[in-house]
């Protein structure tokens, strides 16, 4: 109980002191007004609801068209090989001018088959700076080149007959069409050495053809005419190529048939009738013939033969097949002392159309292309007229099949029967070989310009 009683003491003190500490009770706060209450503001009248506006439709809610397609424009590609170097470039420049204004003239920028291919050429050189003239290893790489090119649909060249041999048997073997506005060779279309012409169609089937006669009619020709401008003797060069001792072959048989004596036969290439000229010369000239006929071009330095026989004292006729007539023979022939050219009077022929006897449209092209090209007619190479034609032969049979299908084209092309083309109606026979036997005579006149003459056939 002891403890209770301190405990309860002990409070009561502390009360007793708090209060003394606290002091007097503080009084009453005095009472602040209530402030008026705020008038009642009316309610706004309600803004009836907009009427909603339809969304417009968005530009892909309208329907469109279904787009046409348009049909992707396919490559077709020619390809041409000519030498581009050496005595016979004048020669193969007019005819891949001739193709490059057919191309010009006879299509839309290229376009053929309403738009639906687009027409390239494509100019190879088969020719060698070291030879000045075709070579078999280049014209082969061109053939090779072309057969493997899946655009290509025509081959056009070439122009020796030689180079022809080497690309036929490449491009048949792909079927690829193969046009020559040059080539006159007997063998490549039509027997005449052993295996003629069955060893340039290795697949049996044709697949080269031209536009000019073969060397079987120029090679008559050339004898006859030498017959009646009155020779009686006659000795025959030739420059060892498929072309030139082919028709040289021809001439010479012609000629023994007809009663012209032949003195001699000398068969040389273009390399060495650059050292021997001279000796070859004097050994013809000691013959005492009234004509040599020389089988060969101008590549093959037919002008130097010229030359030195003429040094030699060789007063006679000089005559030639197409390989002679180009401006490049007269120009490597050259002038003598006293000014005058020395291919002056030689004679040469060319399976050609004579220009009096062009079609409106062939006359034409003379026009044309002595403005395009800006060469006097005059001095037109004969054979660019033909590089035209041989392109119309092509775009006429694209235009008819109208697909990229080298078969197709190729009997389109076979098939070609009275084409109205720049030297008159051109037909195809089964062989490639053109029906034509027109045959031009040419002499060099005094001014060094080769000038039709006509030719005087033996009676």
């Amino acid at each position: 109980m002891k403890t209770n009683l301190k405990v309860m003491g002990f409070a009561l003190s502390a009360a007793f002191v708090l209060s003394a500490c606290g002091g007097a009770a503080a009084p009453a706060a005095t009472a602040v007004p209530a402030k008026p209450a705020a008038t009642a503001v009316p309610a706004a009248t309600a803004v009836p609801a907009a009427t909603a506006v339809p969304a417009a439709p968005k530009p892909t809610d309208v329907p469109k068209p279904a787009a046409t397609a348009v049909p992707a424009v396919e490559a077709i590609k020619f390809y041409s090989s000519h030498p581009l170097q050496g005595a016979s470039k004048g020669s193969s420049d007019g005819i891949n001018n001739g193709y490059k204004l057919a191309i010009e003239q006879l299509t839309k920028d290229g376009l053929v088959c309403d738009g639906k291919f687009k027409i390239t050429l494509e100019l190879l050189d088969d020719s060698t700076a070291a030879k000045g003239a075709w070579d078999a290893a280049t014209e082969q790489g061109n053939a090779t080149k072309a057969a493997a090119d899946k655009d290509a649909m025509v081959y056009f060249g070439t122009l020796n007959s030689g180079a022809a041999k080497v690309a036929i048997p490449i491009l048949n073997q792909v079927g690829m069409p193969m046009i020559s506005a040059a080539n006159t060779a007997v063998g490549l279309t039509k027997a005449n050495e052993p295996g003629e012409p069955e060893k340039y169609y290795p697949t049996g089937k044709r697949t080269y053809m031209r536009v000019v006669p073969a060397d079987d009619f120029q090679g008559v020709v050339n004898a006859n005419w030498l017959k009646g401008l009155g020779v009686k003797s006659v000795y025959v060069v030739d420059d060892t190529e498929l072309y030139g001792k082919g028709v040289a072959d021809v001439m010479e048989k012609q000629a023994k048939a007809i009663g012209i004596e032949v003195k001699g036969r000398q068969s040389v290439t273009g390399k060495d009738m650059q050292g021997q000229a001279n000796s070859i010369a004097v050994k013809v000239n000691g013959t005492k013939p009234e004509a040599v006929y020389y089988g060969g071009i101008t590549a093959a330095n037919g002008p130097l033969l010229l030359v030195e026989l003429r040094k030699a004292g060789f007063k006679g006729i000089f005559m030639g097949p197409d390989g002679v007539q180009e401006n490049e023979f007269i120009t490597a022939a050259g002038k003598t002392a006293d000014g005058k050219f020395v291919a002056e009077g030689i004679y040469a022929t060319i399976g050609s159309v004579a220009l009096a006897d062009l079609p409106a449209s062939g006359k034409k092209f003379l026009t044309d292309y002595s403005a395009k090209f800006g060469i006097a007619a005059d001095k037109i190479e004969v054979y660019s007229k033909y590089g035209y034609a041989s392109m119309q032969v092509a775009l006429a049979a694209i235009s008819k099949v109208c697909k990229k299908d080298r078969a197709a084209i190729l009997e389109a092309m076979m098939a070609t029967k009275d084409l109205d083309s720049v030297v008159g109606k051109l037909t195809l026979d089964k062989n490639g070989d053109t029906t034509s036997t027109s045959m031009t005579g040419y002499v060099v006149d005094a001014k060094g310009v080769w000038v039709e003459t006509p030719i005087k056939q033996a009676p």
